[in-house]
């Protein structure tokens, strides 16, 4: 009745119908928007946009799985890069796979060669999503298919794009979900549909249900509890006389009692029939797979995220304390300072978290009682000191209050040296700037109502620079965004899909085909432990043994899951579980989570992968025919942690010294990897880590500032030279932690670092080392293309 009734009227059947339509789609996007995060909101919208299309048949699938999937590599390319200057080798691949296998993108390669300097202006634009390709390109394909090149020049606006795609082909409403309204949920529900609150970290409806309950004259038949243990019964009872005398009952926490979530269920499905018409349920509760389905189906789904960014964030924090708090303390004006200083970082190390890696290694959730703590220490230590005791306070609250919670000792690095930044005498004189631009700074003694004034005066989004970090972390940040949502796009595709006129089996069983084709045969363990034993003086024997036993595994795993599934798709054997997941997985460009297990740490997308693997079984391949290489490729190591200990076995053994007293000294070399012909004296060469975060600055000899949109730099190749009792430099150079991945974060091992930490590194460079810790900046064994 309500879509008959509101939705326009029309003589013109078809018209008529066109409204229906129309009226439904944006009633069904309000409805689904308002149990959505922020983050899934413009993929329910393009989702919905493209399955509208796709019913019109405007869609090509083979398009829409390129969009989604990916395809291609660096290996893909037709021809040599023709600006490798600004074309990386990832985008120039990707382009040359699209132009051989999408029929739209036919010729586009050449026609990019034809036109470097338009091009040239469109990537390094502020709005590549809207720039127009060149001649007849332009009108040649369509928005959709704009993407699919965007996806390889400026992966970092696919974001914006979609959101310009639907504003196209569906209006501006569905890039504007409606605002939280408790009314309108509240309008849709009944009596036995539950009204669930999907929390997230420092959101909390309760004020707002209070003030809607006072709205809706409740207020005094509104019940609640937060759930825990020993509560389930409670919240039984409070059910049951609920259902009898109408009142609201809220259930607070429901993923603190994921044990009595059955019994939910199981009451919620009994309602009885007649139930009192005032009667409602109210549950509130973080994501969590055991919150029953059923009442997810059934229910009233809402979300309401609190603001973020760094004005959010310190106006939230300043709410918090009573207005007349600032006064409280003996030294008021140094305590306004330090307090403001305390809130600021708070919310710099909260916000950091949104650049992923390059913010913090995992992503903490500190707490505004992290902060309150502080300021009450704070407090305490202004009024019993005539002194600042700054070294006490950036202590307790670096590596206790906010340290406890922070496992990983880089990030723990990163958070006392941005902790630095704040409690120290400068804060207190003049107008102290936080970040360099001065945009945010200390101000002159005021009363809360002021520093809200100030705080309100700042971008509603915070520039990379006030985080510390590089314009390109903004990149970083867009394109990582980007791939969560297509990746999350391409989770709930049907599987059932065809490509290119191929059903699924088909296009999976050439994959299999192809790459058991291709797939390097396994080593004979014997034969090169005959011709690399075990020796006193070479310890990379072992090494070179034991990264041919590794990679056995990995080999013997692909190709039995794929004979098996290639046997599978022709009736021969049972379709197992385990080989419909290597199926899907072959299908979405991806590497199956079987032979991920037997891995080494990679991100890439399977076709970048395969290759890679190619090039790792090659050059260990290499090292058993020809000896140990000159230069030895380090990204090609199962675990390089074993092959840095056998070096340093090595010289401890040629020494006769203990390897304790061993350590590295890092020396950068000039020119390529391949020119390097003989084997250094002591120590090794070794090439294949990428800086990311910085760059490598060749004529001086040491790190710099990363140009504009260059994420990654490759470094020279580096000679580990051993040394005995040697002590690093004091000054002139940063010492980089070094990872196998782009995420960092792994498993923390006994020894404090993440199982995906390889090794610390001295980088030359003419800053202090605190500049490149606020960076971000580490070296990468492995990209993720």
């Amino acid at each position: 009745r309500r879509v008959h009734g509101d939705a326009a009227e029309d003589a013109d059947i078809q018209r008529r119908l066109d409204n229906l339509k129309s009226f439904i789609t944006k009633l069904f996007y309000q409805a689904i928007c308002r149990s959505l995060f922020e983050k899934h909101k413009t993929m329910f919208s393009f989702m919905l946009c493209i399955r509208v299309l796709q019913g019109d048949d405007l869609i090509d699938g083979r398009e829409w799985r390129y969009l989604l999937a990916g395809g291609g590599s660096p290996e893909s390319a037709n021809g040599p890069n023709p600006a490798p200057d600004w074309i990386t080798d990832q985008f120039w691949g990707e382009l040359c796979h699209m132009a051989g296998h999408l029929p739209s993108y036919t010729g586009f390669d050449q026609h990019l060669k034809q036109n470097l300097a338009h091009y040239h202006n469109m990537f390094v634009s502020a709005v590549a999503h809207r720039e127009p390709l060149a001649g007849e390109w332009n009108d040649k394909l369509n928005l959709f298919q704009k993407m699919l090149f965007l996806r390889c020049m400026r992966p970092d606006k696919i974001t914006e794009a979609v959101q310009d795609f639907i504003v196209k082909e569906m209006g501006e409403a569905f890039i504007q979900p409606p605002p939280f309204d408790l009314a309108t949920s509240y309008k849709d529900s009944t009596p036995g549909s539950p009204l669930v609150f999907v929390l997230s970290p420092g959101a909390d409806p309760f004020d707002d249900l209070l003030k809607f309950a006072e709205t809706m004259r409740m207020n005094k038949r509104l019940q609640f509890i937060s759930l825990g243990q020993g509560q389930g019964p409670k919240s039984e009872r409070m059910i049951r006389d609920g259902l009898e005398h109408g009142v609201w009952v809220l259930l607070q926490n429901c993923h603190l009692a994921t044990s009595w979530m059955p019994t939910l269920e199981r009451l919620v499905e009994t309602f009885p029939e007649g139930i009192n018409p005032a009667f409602r349920l109210w549950l509130t509760s973080m994501p969590t797979p055991h919150f029953p389905v059923s009442i997810l189906q059934n229910g009233i789904k809402m979300t309401n995220e609190p603001p973020k960014g760094l004005r959010a964030n310190v106006t939230r924090s300043f709410l918090s304390f009573a207005p007349d708090f600032l006064e409280r303390s003996r030294r008021p004006e140094t305590f306004k300072k330090l307090m403001f200083a305390l809130c600021f970082f708070h919310a710099l190390i909260q916000e950091r978290r949104k650049f992923g890696s390059l913010g913090w290694n995992i992503p903490y959730e500190f707490t505004f009682m992290d902060l309150v703590v502080c300021v009450r220490q704070l407090q305490l230590f202004l009024d019993k000191y005539e002194t600042v005791p700054y070294k006490v306070i950036s202590f307790l609250s670096g590596q206790i209050n906010y340290g406890g919670r922070v496992t990983d000792d880089w990030d723990r690095r990163t958070l006392m040296t941005i902790l630095e930044g704040y409690i120290l005498p400068e804060v207190l004189v003049g107008d102290f700037r936080f970040s360099p631009s001065g945009l945010y700074r200390t101000v002159a003694e005021t009363d809360h109502a002021g520093y809200l004034q100030y705080v309100q005066s700042w971008p509603i989004n915070a520039e990379p620079e006030a985080f510390g970090l590089h314009e390109n972390a903004e990149i970083t940040y867009a394109r990582a965004d980007a791939y969560e949502t297509l990746a999350s796009l391409l989770s709930v595709e049907p599987k059932t899909a065809s490509v290119g006129g191929k059903n699924r089996d088909e296009v999976i069983a050439e994959l299999a085909t192809d790459i058991l084709a291709k797939l390097h045969k396994q080593y004979n363990i014997a034969k090169i432990y005959e011709k690399y034993p075990t020796t006193y003086s070479e310890s990379l024997n072992t090494v070179l043994v034991q990264e041919a036993i590794r990679f056995n595994r990995l080999l013997a795993e692909i190709s039995r899951s794929l004979n098996d599934l290639l046997r599978a798709t022709k009736g021969l054997v049972v379709m197992s579980a385990e080989l419909e997941l290597v199926g899907n997985a072959l299908f979405d460009n991806a590497v199956p989570a079987s032979w991920a297990k037997k891995a080494y740490p990679s991100l890439k997308p399977l076709a970048s992968w395969f290759i890679d693997l190619l090039a790792r079984t090659e050059f260990i391949q290499g090292w058993y025919e020809n000896g140990v290489p000159a230069c030895l490729w380090m990204s090609g190591f199962f675990f390089p942690q074993a092959f840095l200990t056998g070096t340093l076995q090595n010289y401890a053994r040629q020494k006769q010294i203990s390897i304790d007293t061993i350590s590295f000294d890092f020396r950068y070399l000039t020119g390529a990897a391949a020119d390097i012909k003989e084997k250094p004296e002591y120590g090794v060469y070794v090439y294949g880590l990428f800086l990311e975060g910085a760059r490598w600055d060749a004529d001086a000899g040491r790190i710099a500032e990363s140009f504009s949109k260059q994420l990654f730099s490759e470094m020279p190749p580096v000679w580990l030279k051993p040394e005995v009792d040697r002590k690093p430099p004091a000054t002139g150079v940063y010492f980089s932690p070094c990872y196998k991945t782009l995420t960092r974060a792994g498993t923390l091992s006994t020894t404090g670092h993440s199982t995906n930490y390889v090794m610390q590194v001295e980088l030359p460079t003419t800053e202090h080392g605190s500049h490149w810790i606020r960076r971000g900046v580490a070296l990468l064994l492995a990209l993720n293309y």
